[in-house]
C-alpha cells in the first residue's frame, strides 16, 4: 500500500475521506522487514540497524593513531572527531543502516570447488604469479555500493516518505566496522575485519546515515574463539596481537595506501602479492562459508585472477589506465603499481622454484625499464635484481 494513499470511507452523512498516511509510515518505520527484503533485491547479502553511539570505540582510535598504526594516513587523525559522531557528519542522524554486499566471484570454477580458498592459497608458491587480492579484481566497489545504496534509500524514501540521509562507502570518516559489529551483522574477528557466521569476512560494507528512529538490532557474540590463525599467518606479523593492526606493516596498506618506498626488510615477506593481501582471511575458518556475490560487476576482469608477474610488468601506462578503468587499483597509480610488481619480481628471483627461463626473463624485463625509471622505482628494480644472489646453490 503506498503512503500517499487515501481510503474513502462512506457514511450516512456523505462521504468523508481519512488520511492513512502518517499511520502508514510509522507502520513502515517499526515494521522494517520490508527492507530486508528491498535490500536483499538490490543485490545486499544483509542489513542491519544501529544507534550512533560509538563513545566505546573512541579510547581504542585515540590509542592506535597515538602509537602512529595508521602510518601515513593522516586523515585518520585529521577527521576522528567525525568518526566518532556520526550526527556530525548528517545533522539529524539518529540511525545507522549498515550493510553486506559479498564478493566472491560467482565463476563455474567457485562453484565447483570443494573449498574455494585451496586454489588461493596455492598461489602464494607460486612465484611466478602476482597475486591481487580478491576483491580488486573486479568493478570498483565504490562505485557498486554507492549506486545501489542510492537506490536503498529512493526506496525508504517511497515508503516512509522525504527523510535525511546520507550514504557512505568507505570514502567518508565512518567507523563502519564498529557500527557493523554494533548492529549485529557479523563480529568482530582478531584480524579487525568483520566477521559474519554465514558469509565469513569476504564481503564489503556501505552505511546510510538516517534521521529516521528505525528499531535497532542487537550486537551478536563473537566466535573466534581460541583461534589466532589469522595472527599466525600474516607475513609481516601486521596483526601485533588479538584485534590490533598495524598498518605500517600490512602489505594491503604498503601496496595500496603508502606512495614512498617500502621498508626493505618488509619486501621479501611480501612474496608475490602485488595489490593488497588476503592470507588472514584465507586460513580464517570461518571464510569456509563465504558466499558467492550475485553482482556480476565483481567478475574477475582481464585475468587478474590467475595474472603472472612478467604480463603485468609489460603493461605501459596506457594499458595500465585503460585495463583498470573502473577498477580500484587505478589509484594507485602507475608508479605505485610498478614498485609493487618489482618488488614481487624480486621475491620471485629469490625462489629456488623458479624455473630458469622465467628467471631469465623477468631478469631482462626489471633490466630494461631500470634507465628511465624514476629514483623510487629505480630503488626497488634494483633491490629487485639484487635478490638473484640469494638463492642457495
Amino acid at each position: 500500500m503506498s503512503i500517499f494513499c487515501h481510503w474513502d470511507l462512506q457514511s450516512h452523512h456523505g462521504a468523508k475521506i481519512v488520511t492513512q498516511t502518517q499511520t502508514t509510515k510509522d507502520h513502515f518505520i517499526q515494521d522494517i522487514s520490508w527492507l530486508r527484503r528491498e535490500a536483499i533485491d538490490l543485490g545486499f547479502g544483509d542489513i542491519r540497524v544501529s544507534d550512533t553511539d560509538l563513545s566505546v570505540a573512541g579510547p581504542r582510535l585515540k590509542e592506535w593513531l597515538d602509537a602512529g598504526r595508521h602510518g601515513d594516513m593522516n586523515y585518520m587523525r585529521e577527521r576522528a572527531h567525525l568518526r566518532l559522531n556520526p550526527q556530525e557528519l548528517q545533522p539529524g542522524t539518529v540511525r545507522v543502516l549498515t550493510v553486506r554486499m559479498d564478493y566472491l566471484p560467482d565463476t563455474s570454477e567457485m562453484r565447483q570447488a570443494v573449498d574455494w580458498r585451496n586454489k588461493e592459497i596455492a598461489r602464494w608458491d607460486e612465484p611466478s604469479q602476482a597475486v591481487v587480492a580478491m576483491y580488486a579484481r573486479g568493478r570498483d566497489y565504490h562505485k557498486v555500493l554507492r549506486q545501489r545504496l542510492q537506490s536503498l534509500a529512493d526506496v525508504i524514501e517511497k515508503k516512509i516518505g522525504p527523510f535525511g540521509y546520507r550514504v557512505f562507502v568507505d570514502s567518508g570518516p565512518v567507523m563502519e566496522v564498529e557500527m557493523a559489529n554494533k548492529s549485529g551483522l557479523g563480529w568482530r574477528g582478531k584480524h579487525t575485519l568483520l566477521l559474519n557466521r554465514e558469509a565469513g569476512s569476504m564481503f564489503f560494507l556501505g552505511e546510510i546515515l538516517v534521521d529516521v528512529p528505525f528499531p535497532v538490532d542487537e550486537p551478536i557474540t563473537s566466535h573466534c574463539g581460541e583461534c589466532s590463525a589469522c595472527i599466525n599467518i600474516c607475513p609481516t606479523q601486521a596483526i601485533t596481537a588479538p584485534y590490533q593492526l598495524d598498518a605500517r606493516r600490512c602489505i594491503s596498506y604498503l601496496t595500496i595506501e603508502h606512495q614512498g618506498s617500502i621498508p626493505e626488510e618488509l619486501r621479501p615477506l611480501m612474496g608475490n602479492r602485488v595489490y593488497g593481501c588476503d592470507d588472514c582471511q584465507l586460513v580464517c575458518p570461518w571464510n569456509k562459508f563465504a558466499q558467492l556475490s550475485s553482482v556480476p560487476d565483481f567478475l574477475p576482469r582481464h585475468g587478474l585472477e590467475h595474472a603472472d608477474l612478467l604480463n603485468l610488468w609489460s603493461w605501459s601506462e596506457e594499458d595500465f589506465l585503460s585495463k583498470h578503468e573502473g577498477s580500484p587499483i587505478r589509484r594507485i597509480g602507475y608508479e605505485a603499481w610498478r614498485r609493487n610488481l618489482a618488488v614481487g619480481m624480486g621475491n620471485a628471483l629469490r625462489s629456488e622454484t623458479l624455473d630458469d627461463g622465467v628467471r631469465e626473463k623477468i631478469i631482462g624485463g626489471l633490466k630494461q625499464v631500470l634507465p628511465n625509471a624514476s629514483d623510487m622505482l629505480k630503488e626497488h628494480i634494483e633491490w629487485a635484481l639484487m635478490q638473484t644472489s640469494k638463492v642457495s646453490k
